[in-house]
């Protein structure tokens, strides 16, 4: 009982560190980025090969001339753990909304070495597969004409965005002060 118990904490640990990554990389947060990654890490991300601060910079200057949002979502989830080192394969599908309106969408998959040191699992190792790729038809943000409505990509790329406030509140409910 105890060995499975160890085994289901790390397997949600291991998730918990894909699921970082995806919020990390959506909101361009530098230290939740980092919270995924070894200092030591290599991510081969197909258009760019390289450490941990090179990719967290890589993806400051796509969000300077690139995407004005995205959207990581992870599927599928497997991993094999053996002593402090795992292997896992996870299935994304990425959305993103261009400058000029235009939606992208890719799914594909995270093949991910993670070793746990000093008791933290992060990646050592990612190989990150496109599969397919398409575009969407764009319309209209739903209410994009209202202030502060489900905003749309610009303000949640910074820590201005609704999910880092604490206490969550809703900024147009006069009810609360």
């Amino acid at each position: 009982m105890a060995a499975d118990l160890k085994d289901l904490i790390d397997r949600q640990a291991i998730l918990d560190c894909m699921r970082r990554y995806c919020r990390g990389v959506d909101r361009r947060d530098d230290d939740l980025i980092r919270s995924v990654y070894h200092p030591d890490a290599i991510d081969d991300h197909g258009a760019f090969l390289g450490g941990r601060e090179e990719f967290i910079e890589w993806g400051h200057q796509r969000a300077v001339n690139g995407p004005i949002s995205t959207q990581h979502h992870i599927t599928n989830h497997s991993c094999e753990i053996d002593g402090d080192t795992a292997h896992a394969e996870t299935y994304y599908i990425y959305n993103v909304r261009a400058r000029d309106e235009t939606i992208g969408t890719a799914g594909g998959r995270y093949l991910d070495r993670l070793e746990r040191r000093d008791g933290e699992w992060r990646i050592a190792q990612r190989y990150c597969t496109v599969e397919w790729a398409g575009s969407i038809n764009a319309g209209p943000i739903p209410f994009a004409d209202i202030p502060d409505v489900h905003a749309n990509g610009v303000p949640s790329r910074t820590s201005d965005d609704p999910s880092y406030r604490r206490p969550l509140t809703n900024r147009r409910d006069k009810r609360i002060p």
